[in-house]
């Protein structure tokens, strides 16, 4: 008798534990997808309850026709129709605003260089113009974004103010989070002056976009975090910039708040690379962490020589928030959730010439027609002086 009861013990303890695990799957799928527990159990289910199937089951099933849309707009115009505009307008620096018009009756190509760039004829500058534009020359600007590829809802229309916002400030690096295959294939057909580096092909992942002019690819590589549950990666690009050796990285930190210890475990493998480059390497690291600042307390901090660039530039306020449900309303959520989930990292080289950050600015802050914003995230904008060699 006694051995029947430990038995059945036994058998309820593995059947609970089951539960809290498949719950556990429920639960992270959802907030990865954005879908609900119901959806969630039925992919995992369908998929043998492993996550990578699931999720890249559920993106193939939901994300192939989102674009369909743009060639019937593109043959709608060929006939005459026009499409409305887009208009983002944005605060730069000193609080000016500015706005990009972009007729969507033509397509957003990012072709243009920047009015600083070195092609300007130096002989119709004055001597003040020509050092003013060799200064601008010499900054490195970076945008870090999560676009927020996984919500198909006005996906074409908040692509395309992307877009926009790329034209607007000539960006020499973007990084890039929560892309999907379709929206990637809409950046290259809309920006041939950038070279891309992806993190993957399949299911959701980040990327790296390299203006052509300005930033040589030698190398990339894409490093697996081994415990993952939701398909996250370190991309990294190394590359030149004004003859300076960069390493770039970006990566999209495991979500949800009872995901922290995996996000920390992650968060020491980045800073553990960064620590490894070549003392005449500088390592800018920009991404969404989905990180709380007690997480990065709890790791050790950061690390000797590695600067949290927002910090560095002074805890600007109106930097601080890239995650604030108070006035983003793309994600419906019955709390007000503000958190500095984008961050940017930079380690100069210990040789040579360094890097050093300049500004920063938060962009993606003016809803597009749909009404709707760009992303659920705002973006941090940030310019690194870089003095030539």
């Amino acid at each position: 008798m006694s051995n029947t009861v430990m038995s059945d013990n036994h058998t309820d303890q593995q059947m609970s534990s089951l539960e809290e695990t498949r719950t556990s799957l429920c639960e992270q799928f959802a907030c990865v997808s954005g879908s609900d527990s119901a959806v969630a159990q039925y992919y995992l289910a369908e998929n043998d309850w492993d996550m990578e199937r699931a999720l890249n089951s559920f993106f193939e099933a939901h994300m192939d026709s989102v674009f369909d849309v743009e060639d019937t707009e593109e043959t709608k115009n060929v006939s005459g129709n026009k499409r409305k505009e887009v208009i983002p307008e944005t605060a730069d620096a000193s609080g000016s605003k500015k706005k990009i018009k972009t007729d969507m009756a033509n397509r957003i190509d990012l072709v243009e260089e920047p009015t600083c760039s070195s092609n300007n004829s130096k002989e119709n500058q004055t001597d003040s113009g020509a050092s003013h534009s060799e200064a601008e020359d010499s900054k490195l600007s970076i945008i870090s974004w999560n676009v927020d590829g996984l919500d198909t809802l006005n996906l074409v229309e908040r692509a395309r103010s992307l877009c926009s916002y790329l034209a607007l400030y000539t960006p020499d690096v973007v990084f890039l989070q929560e892309l999907i295959p379709v929206y990637v294939q809409y950046l290259k057909k809309h920006a041939d002056n950038y070279q891309f580096v992806e993190g993957s092909s399949d299911g959701y992942f980040t990327g790296i976009m390299l203006k052509k002019s300005r930033v040589k690819l030698l190398e990339s590589e894409i490093i697996c975090y081994p415990t993952t549950q939701m398909m996250r990666n370190l991309l990294v690009a190394q590359v030149t910039f004004l003859s300076q050796k960069l390493c770039l990285m970006t990566s999209h930190l495991e979500s949800c708040k009872n995901q922290s210890e995996e996000r920390m475990k992650q968060l020491r493998f980045v800073f553990q690379k960064i620590r490894e480059a070549p003392d005449d390497v500088t390592v800018i690291f920009g991404g969404d962490t989905n990180l709380r600042d007690s997480e990065v307390v709890k790791v050790g901090g950061l690390p000797p020589g590695v600067n949290d660039v927002w910090e560095q530039l002074g805890k600007q306020e109106h930097c601080r928030y890239t995650w604030d449900t108070k006035v983003n309303s793309n994600k419906a959520v019955p709390y007000i959730s503000r958190c500095r989930f984008d961050r940017i990292y930079l380690k100069s080289a210990k040789t040579g010439l360094k890097v050093t950050p300049d500004h920063m600015v938060l962009i993606g802050m003016e809803k597009v027609d749909c009404g709707r914003y760009t992303s659920d995230h705002w973006d941090p904008d940030c310019w690194f002086l870089c003095p030539s060699c």
